[in-house]
């Protein structure tokens, strides 16, 4: 076998780059110094890295019935059944198929007055020179958010839930997610807790499944509208596919915009004249009302913010696939088995695609700019078929969020702090985000509308 370049083993157990002090770092040195597809061996598992937008989308769309979830997601069964992140083939079609109605554009728009509700509900309790975390301001929020939507309950409701969740989503939950089946019970730190957590969720699921099903009322959350799908030979989901999709929902939905948000929050304070462009664009659109559904055409630069923020540090840093059978790819022959890793981390930091790109620079997500990028240059969401069913509601929360809080309050992280994303199931900040936040007065809103015309964003199609 002919492999691609990549690092000498380190060991017998070949490379071990998860454990390093920065795993980051690490592949994106292998991705700078070996190019857009390089191997390396851990174990009796041989990885190979694509880091080119071409071979990105071969395994995603052109050749994706060739490859299947990779080891690592199927090894997370035991905690997200078999939803759709995890399922496969016929299965999984069926479950998309179910599914894909109730994330329609239509059908979601619904809850963009709850997304906005809340926001302003948590806003109502921040202070004017408070200190905050703004990472577990956000995963609060956008838990309350998947709460409603997804069960038509609040946390208040579901202490349990919100307790557990919080808890399985700690920073041991990637590690815990990369075990195999018969190490998963090892007595590591916190197991106890972890095991307790995860039988909490499932009974708190469950009893909510149950009481849905027992009422005659058809509500309006996301629950309901899955109970209440059929596919084409009138059947419905069980219990158990209800359950492994709604605990899917709960782990993804709510963590993806926290940290979008959260992160977006963090860079805004780190460059002041896009934040100054980010409140004249909100002074001009919403001036002192409530963002609603209706703005998002119209929020241009707050979707910019968002996506950038997103394509600097993107909730999922990688995802995997594994190859059912031999294939080519850049010359080289990949065997059956194998597993192909894709990181927008690396991609999205790409100065092939994207100049200077450790710079925040939401203009980069204006139209003219955008439309050149190469399709999957940028894919936060994946891509293909197996793309998120979850992207447009992420989004729209996000960016309706995003608009609530900057409207009102600014967001000041200590000049000396660095946030350092920490790799574990998602792409958290390690220790939160600390911040202290300051209250928008009327004044600096009107500063805003007295800009310079060369600060003026032109958002009109």
């Amino acid at each position: 076998m002919r492999y691609p370049p990549g690092p000498k083993p380190t060991s017998l157990l070949g490379n071990m780059p998860l454990t390093s002090p920065d795993p980051l770092g690490t592949y994106t040195s292998w991705a700078a110094k070996y190019g857009d597809i390089f191997h390396y061996r851990f174990l009796w598992n041989h990885i190979y890295f694509l880091s080119n937008p071409d071979h990105i989308d071969y395994v995603l769309v052109r050749n994706a019935s060739n490859f299947i979830k990779d080891r690592t997601t199927r090894n997370s069964r035991w905690l997200l059944g078999n939803g759709l992140v995890i399922s496969e083939g016929d299965l999984w079609l069926r479950q998309r198929r179910l599914i894909q109605p109730a994330f329609h554009r239509d059908r979601i728009a619904g809850y963009a007055a709850i997304m906005t509700a809340y926001t302003r509900d948590m806003l109502a309790g921040w202070r004017s020179g408070a200190a905050l975390d703004i990472h577990r301001e956000m995963m609060q929020l956008t838990l309350r958010v998947v709460v409603r939507c997804l069960f038509g309950m609040e946390t208040g409701e579901t202490q349990a839930i919100s307790r557990s969740l919080d808890l399985v989503a700690s920073n041991n939950t990637g590690v815990r997610l990369l075990l195999p089946p018969m190490l998963r019970n090892l007595p590591l730190p916190g197991a106890r807790e972890h095991r307790r957590a995860v039988d909490d969720l499932n009974r708190a699921v469950q009893q909510i499944i149950a009481q849905h099903r027992r009422s005659n009322e058809r509500g309006d959350d996301l629950l309901a509208m899955l109970m209440a799908a059929r596919d084409e030979d009138g059947s419905g989901m069980t219990d158990k596919q209800l359950r492994d999709e709604v605990m899917t929902f709960f782990l993804a939905g709510h963590e993806t915009t926290a940290l979008a948000l959260s992160w977006a929050l963090y860079l805004l304070s780190r460059n002041p004249d896009a934040e100054a462009m980010l409140h004249q664009e909100l002074d001009r659109v919403l001036g002192a009302r409530p963002a609603e559904l209706a703005d998002l055409p119209a929020l241009v630069w707050t979707d910019c913010v968002i996506k950038e923020a997103m394509r600097l540090y993107p909730p999922a840093w990688a995802m995997g696939r594994a190859a059912l059978k031999e294939f080519e790819l850049g010359g080289y022959t990949i065997p059956k088995g194998a597993m192909v890793v894709m990181s927008p981390w690396i991609v999205q930091r790409d100065a092939r695609h994207f100049p200077d790109p450790e710079k925040f620079d939401p203009g980069r997500w204006m139209p003219e700019r955008a439309q050149k990028l190469p399709r999957f240059a940028y894919f936060p969401f994946g891509g293909g078929r197996r793309q998120c069913v979850g992207n447009t509601f992420a989004m729209m929360e996000a960016v309706l969020a995003l608009a609530s809080i900057a409207q009102r309050f600014q967001v000041r992280v200590a000049a000396d702090y660095v946030a350092r994303p920490m790799v574990a199931f998602t792409l958290r900040p390690r220790g939160g985000i600390p911040a202290q936040i300051a209250e928008r007065t009327p004044a600096e809103r009107v500063r805003t509308d007295r800009m310079p015309a060369s600060r003026v964003i032109e958002t009109r199609n």
